[in-house]
């Protein structure tokens, strides 16, 4: 067994990935069995069908949930897929406190989806701790945050929303698809709930889709899986075993990622043509205080920033580049550019979006492994001086 006192990036490479003890293979086989003989009638494996457990996923959770301090951990078909069993915790009449700086589809969920269910939803400044608890009501059941926030990088104190959390009897649930494990661990400062779009970092690669729970209460794991084996939206093998070569490269991605996208901040804050820089590493950057004392020694690859016109300004600027891809998504080696207004948060009625913050010529960059300085060319390129 591997000892939980080894290094983030050694238990990334070595917990729930000892080797093969059929064959000695480093790697283990991917299993893409559906479904498994059984000992006898009525006595059950570990293992009976695909969609209960799978050694693969099983090794990814394992995995994951050492990454992220918790007691177990539930890989999903996608992120959506993870937030939405945990909405179904819920019961009509329930309310759910949510942050404004979230992604458009976790808006569209909460707004589209939950709201048919008879659960209220209302949005609030989750930097802000007495909006927060002003927003919380009798019926509240669920506060959901993230931090950095999508698309504006606010920064939420999470130790700060787990003691409100607990004082008013609520989950806290954390989107930390953006910081990683390896730059923040939710639960260790009181969240009840780690949420990840495993697309994105977690695999690294853009050729994975998945989400993931991890969660430090076994009572509520065993609520999370039976609603995970029950609606089935689990992780297939192939992308459980994509997604956990990802994580042994985690740490030197991320970490790599956000050196550069400091250096990149830095530049456009100087640029003529950008009005505004959003990235928590700025020392006037609203939340720099609390982004110090959360994140672990770096402030993340996502980078957002306001030009200088309108709707039609951003557009053609995101369409100019060479090097950032034009596309939605995040977390992987190679750069994307996008427009929030028009893509990723695209979902958002019009008012709450320009309510929340996030204006037509908003442009949000996910900085991948290129160098600093033809990123840097590319964006001078694609600018209007």
């Amino acid at each position: 067994m591997i000892p939980d006192s080894l290094r983030f990036r050694t238990r990334a490479i070595h917990v729930g990935n000892a080797p093969d003890p059929a064959t000695g293979a480093v790697v283990r086989p991917v299993h893409l069995a559906a479904t498994y003989v059984q000992p006898g009638a009525g006595a059950w494996g570990e293992y009976d069908y695909a969609r209960s457990g799978n050694p693969t996923r099983k090794a990814l959770e394992t995995t994951l949930a050492s990454l992220e301090s918790g007691c177990g951990s539930l890989a999903f078909s996608s992120g959506m897929a993870a937030i939405h069993a945990v909405t179904m915790l819920l019961k009509p009449g329930d309310h759910i406190v949510a942050g404004t700086d979230i992604y458009g589809g976790t808006y569209r969920l909460l707004h589209k989806i939950v709201r048919q269910n008879q659960i209220d939803v209302s949005l609030v400044d989750s930097a802000n701790l007495p909006a927060c608890r002003q927003a919380m009501r009798p019926q509240t059941r669920l506060l959901w945050i993230e931090t950095p926030g999508n698309p504006l990088m606010s920064i939420t104190d999470i130790a700060a929303c787990a003691e409100l959390a607990d004082q008013h009897g609520v989950l806290l649930g954390v989107d930390n698809t953006f910081a990683t494990p390896a730059l923040t661990r939710p639960l260790e400062l009181g969240a009840h709930i780690t949420m990840h779009s495993a697309t994105k970092y977690l695999g690294g690669h853009s050729d994975v889709l998945g989400g993931a729970l991890v969660v430090r209460d076994p009572q509520l794991y065993d609520q999370l899986y039976f609603i995970q084996n029950a609606t089935g939206a689990v992780l297939g093998p192939l992308e459980s075993f994509l997604c956990s070569r990802g994580l042994k490269t985690l740490e030197l991605r991320v970490r790599a990622q956000s050196h550069t996208a400091a250096r990149l901040a830095d530049y456009l804050q100087g640029h003529p043509q950008v009005r505004q820089v959003f990235y928590p590493g700025l020392p006037d950057h609203p939340g720099h205080a609390v982004a110090e004392r959360q994140m672990d020694a770096a402030f993340g690859a996502m980078v957002s920033f306001e030009i200088q016109g309108d709707l039609e300004a951003a557009r053609r600027i995101v369409e100019r580049t060479k090097l950032f891809q034009l596309a939605v998504s995040l977390g992987a080696v190679e750069s994307l550019i996008e427009q929030p207004a028009a893509m990723s948060h695209a979902s958002y009625d019009a008012a709450d979006r320009l309510a929340h913050g996030i204006s037509d010529s908003l442009i949000r960059i996910s900085v991948g492994l290129e160098a600093f300085e033809d990123l840097r060319d590319d964006l001078e390129q694609a600018i209007p001086a």
